[in-house]
């Protein structure tokens, strides 16, 4: 099957063989190389805490023990969340003084996937320089664990789901109250994972009527997890059904956030940041920032507000990095992740939904009305496989270099930015392709662009 190592943690496939698989040997391997990493990087301190958590899936609380167990053995303590969600534990990590964190979930990936997610003592994810030094300790294959005096201590921690949405609606900006009086009522698509435990329980606390649809924490995924249209049918339906106002959906480990209108189509992952910074900055002067793939309609609702936009390298943790040094007001990725700074550094359903919620309620109109009057964009998502042998590199610059007279960026790929469309050229770091992103003013258009450039690179690649 397969592992996939890379700066922010391990993720792979359950079962198989050594090295080709998230084997138990394999995820021994990545929590030690996790733990003399955190150790080097706090030579002078005793006692290092790691908060754990894990997402519902069927293999979380067998890699969660050995990563536990693991820690102990290197003698660190482990705080242990257990169900929780990922920005749960990024949130958990600095109120308990933690020196880092691991999240235990693959995320948008199917049952048969697990990872370890990696976290610093801010309760963020790790850099390009500390995930490379993790992966070289993890090669190196040499540890030191400690004697049977100097095991860390392991503890189990309940109650902090409740204290993330206590958070949350103690932020300025979620207007409980403007909430409880609009009075709604939503379906919840919660994919049996551990945003059924945190998404019922934050729409209870706002005076929200919850539906729930699959929001029993069983890690058995009633559909393919990644929140896209083709795989949400049925909140679609239950939505028209119940006359619900909305759909609210998120992925198994809950830092991505979708929306589904009230007559059943969908709002639009790409356009969850827009429609919350479209609020936020409604209220706050200030700057944002998504990567290089996500809607342009980001870029206008902040200049519609007076504030500045950049684009950051596709990853979280380039996105975060450039939002600080914007000193951005809110941020992320068009996958559904939404960042706000006021809260923490990382991508937040749960924040996603107090803001738009907030935005909802305040404007007095439905979820479809709101979503129409948003600047309108379409994408089309295409890749080339290529043979091996080709040079993907050098492919990319050659369209650079037929494109230098348009706003041109290589930050990450080639970002080619028109009039009123762009595309977005990414090569694969596991396989010979190379993704082809484009948006523009309709569908049509975004997929032609796409043809065009796809037919241009064929040419370049003599395919």
């Amino acid at each position: 099957m397969t592992l996939i190592k890379s700066i922010s943690g391990i993720r792979g496939t359950i079962g198989g063989e050594i090295n080709n698989n998230l084997t138990p040997i394999d995820a021994v391997k990545f929590a030690s190389a996790y733990g003399v990493w955190l150790k080097e990087q706090n030579q002078n301190k005793n006692n290092l805490t790691v908060v754990l958590g894990r997402d519902a899936r069927i293999s979380g609380k067998m890699i969660s023990s050995l990563v536990a167990n693991t820690l102990v053995g290197l003698g660190i303590n482990v705080t242990d969340l257990g169900l929780s969600t990922t920005p749960t534990v990024e949130i958990a990590v600095p109120l308990e003084q933690a020196d880092g964190g691991i999240i235990i979930t693959a995320s948008h990936n199917p049952k048969q996937w697990n990872a370890l997610k990696l976290l610093n003592h801010k309760g963020e994810f790790l850099d390009g320089n500390e995930g490379a030094r993790i992966l070289e300790i993890a090669a190196q294959d040499d540890y030191l664990f400690a004697s049977v005096d100097d095991l860390g201590q392991y503890q189990k921690k309940k109650g902090f789901i409740s204290k993330h949405i206590q958070e949350v609606m103690a932020l300025e900006l979620v207007d409980v109250e403007a909430i409880r009086k609009a009075e709604f009522k939503i379906v919840v698509d919660a994919v049996n994972s551990t945003g059924g435990i945190a998404i019922p329980k934050l729409l209870e606390q706002l005076g929200v009527t919850c539906i729930p649809l699959y929001c029993e924490p069983t890690g058995h995924f009633p559909h393919n997890p990644e929140p896209l249209a083709e795989h949400l049918t049925e909140i679609s339906n239950l939505v028209v059904k119940k006359q619900a106002d909305l759909g609210i959906v998120v992925d198994p480990d809950v830092d991505r956030l979708a929306f589904v209108n009230e007559d059943g189509s969908m709002f639009g992952e790409e356009y969850t940041l827009v429609a919350c910074a479209d609020y936020v900055l409604s209220k706050t002067n200030g700057n944002t920032v998504s990567n290089l793939s996500s809607s342009r309609a980001l870029r206008d609702i902040t200049q519609k507000h007076g504030g500045n936009y950049k684009a950051a390298a596709v990853g979280e943790v380039n996105v975060v990095k450039q939002m600080k040094e914007s000193n951005a007001v809110i941020g992320g990725e068009g996958n559904g992740g939404i960042i706000y700074p006021a809260s923490h550094y990382g991508r937040d359903a749960l924040v996603g939904i107090g803001l738009f919620l907030s935005h909802l309620a305040h404007l007095k109109v439905s979820c479809k009305t709101l979503r129409n009057s948003l600047p309108s964009y379409f994408m089309s998502k295409n890749k080339i496989e290529l043979t091996p042998s080709l040079n993907v590199d050098d492919i990319l610059k050659e369209m650079a270099k037929r494109y230098q007279n348009e706003e041109v960026s290589t930050i990450d790929g080639v970002k080619i930015d028109f009039e009123s469309e762009w595309v977005h050229l990414r090569k694969s770091n596991t396989e010979p392709i190379i993704r082809i992103y484009t948006e523009s003013t309709s569908q049509a258009k975004a997929d032609e662009l796409a043809n065009k450039i796809m037919g241009e690179i064929t040419v370049i690649a003599n395919l």
